[in-house]
């Protein structure tokens, strides 16, 4: 088969999936257990061929407003009754339903990002096992009894906000959406949800088989752009409590808007992590962290360990390891099971990858592998970008402080362990940083001075719904996931009921 016949072949497969998978999903807002029309309209597009998928719905203000309302109408008219027991099952019911659905909902991960088969499958079931874990916990959540003399009987309640408002981006689809609905709907909470216009298929379809489980309006989803339906959403006074993943910039935007009425925010936003690899590290499972940390997703991941710091030592030798591995991965459709690399999910960022990629070259950085693209014609109507190193960098370039959000390593090298940590938290972001070392001493001395909110060790990931998730400084504030996400979700009340001598009851 020729080059041409086999860019056809790849335009049709993608096509024809295209065609089954809206066969299962209805594409619209989500508002009151239905799918609604607007009458404009947002492309979500296959990054594999550039072209649309379908024409999603993209809702305005009166839609933001309907969605809230119906919000309060299940709070106020069922789920502020339901116990952590109702809600625990509700939740581990629709889990039985999205298991039923994990092919379909794979299929619509990778058409809708370019993630691989296996990247969209892990993180379909990332999603599942997140929400079995919250369905789980759900029925353990407390008060607390405080105690006092005995003529006071203090107490705390944990009572949800109401409504809240969610926003998730376009890298993590699935995996957001339970990541932000798990821990919202096991506290007690509605929920009006606003996926990337990017990316929203996999999210209303999982909305949707939960059609039956949850009553009408506790879970509802807007479709459109940010700058219009998120921007309403996280404005309105009728919102709570917000929670935002995305981009340092619009998550100031987000906290201002909530700042305006007092409402508490959850904001997970950007990185640019550090890994830091000491001269006793095993060189095969650090290269394997450098790469898995910023070749998985295209490199289009928020905690991307995207600045290694090895140790002047094995510098040199962890450098020609590095580009071996950097130029194994194999360049594809994302439909294909032998693709091990997909395309960036958007053409905006495709350009902006291949910028920075020219504005390394331009600082003076050594291109040490990739910095161009596939040149597989095959490939050419995707947005693939090779996986690319650069050596030679320090800390004053711009690719080694702003985030790339792409397959784009830089590589430094430090001489002493005060270099090691002062390179690494020299950045105004603080999501995540990772040690490679076969020392318990500088594992566990290196993760308490690394500013960070996760810190990998010997590897990258993994990520457990049982673990907190968020970030420092500028990558945000509040946490994703564990139990702590659902404090985040809830509100405390403190009750003082004053008690008399029962002695002097009268009616005793």
């Amino acid at each position: 088969m020729s080059r041409n016949e086999t860019q056809d072949a790849i335009r049709e497969r993608h096509r024809s999936a295209h065609t089954e998978a809206l066969l299962t999903v209805e594409v619209g807002p989500w508002i009151d257990g239905e799918t609604e029309t607007a009458g404009t309209t947002v492309a979500t597009t296959d990054p594999a061929i550039d072209e649309p998928i379908v024409a999603v719905p993209a809702c305005d203000a009166d839609a933001v407003d309907r969605a809230v309302e119906t919000a309060w109408d299940a709070y106020d008219r069922t789920w502020s009754e339901a116990t952590p027991e109702t809600r625990s099952k509700r939740l581990s019911e629709w889990v039985d339903a999205l298991e039923d659905r994990v092919d379909e909902l794979t299929r619509l991960e990778s058409l809708d990002t370019g993630k691989t088969l296996q990247e969209a499958r892990g993180e379909v079931e990332g999603a599942i096992g997140t929400l079995r874990y919250y369905a789980s916990v759900t029925r353990a959540q407390t008060g607390e009894q405080i105690p006092t003399g005995s003529e006071l009987h203090l107490y705390t309640r944990s009572e949800p906000y109401g409504v809240v408002g969610q926003v998730t981006p376009w890298n993590f689809p699935a995996w957001a959406t339970a990541w932000k609905l798990g821990p919202a709907l096991a506290a007690g909470n509605c929920a009006v949800l606003k996926p990337s216009a990017h990316a929203p298929l996999s999210t209303l379809r999982m909305v949707q088989l939960s059609k039956g489980i949850f009553p009408d309006g506790v879970v509802n989803v807007l479709t459109g752009r940010g700058s219009t339906v998120g921007s309403e959403l996280v404005e309105h006074d009728d919102v709570r409590k917000v929670s935002f993943t995305g981009s340092e910039a619009v998550g100031k935007g987000v906290m201002r808007a909530a700042a305006a009425r007092i409402a508490p925010v959850t904001l997970e936003l950007g990185g640019k992590s550090p890994l830091v690899v000491f001269p006793d590290a095993d060189l095969d499972t650090a290269v394997d962290a450098a790469a898995d940390g910023v070749y998985y997703s295209a490199g289009e991941i928020c905690d991307a360990l995207s600045r290694v710091l090895v140790h002047e030592d094995v510098h040199d030798e962890f450098v020609d390891r590095f580009v071996e591995r950097a130029e194994s991965y194999v360049l594809g459709d994302p439909l294909d099971e032998a693709t091990t690399m997909g395309p960036l999910t958007n053409g905006e960022q495709f350009e902006t990858v291949r910028e920075y990629i020219d504005v390394g070259k331009s600082e003076g950085a050594t291109l040490a592998v990739g910095g161009g693209v596939p040149d597989d014609p095959a490939l050419a109507d995707g947005h693939y970008v090779e996986p690319t190193a650069f050596t030679g960098v320090d800390n004053e370039m711009r690719i080694a402080r702003d985030e790339i959000f792409g397959p784009v390593q830089t590589i430094q090298s430090f001489e002493t362990y005060e270099e090691a940590i002062a390179l690494a938290n020299d950045t105004d972001y603080g999501l995540a940083a990772g040690i490679a070392t076969e020392s318990t001493d500088l594992a566990h001395g290196a993760a308490a001075d690394l500013e960070a909110g996760i810190v990998y060790v010997n590897a990258y990931g993994p990520i457990r719904p049982e673990g907190p998730y968020g970030g420092f400084k500028q990558s945000g504030i509040g946490r994703d996931l564990g139990e702590e996400a659902i404090e985040h979700y809830r509100q405390t009340k403190t009750v003082y009921v004053n008690l008399d001598d029962p002695s002097e009851n009268p009616n005793l």
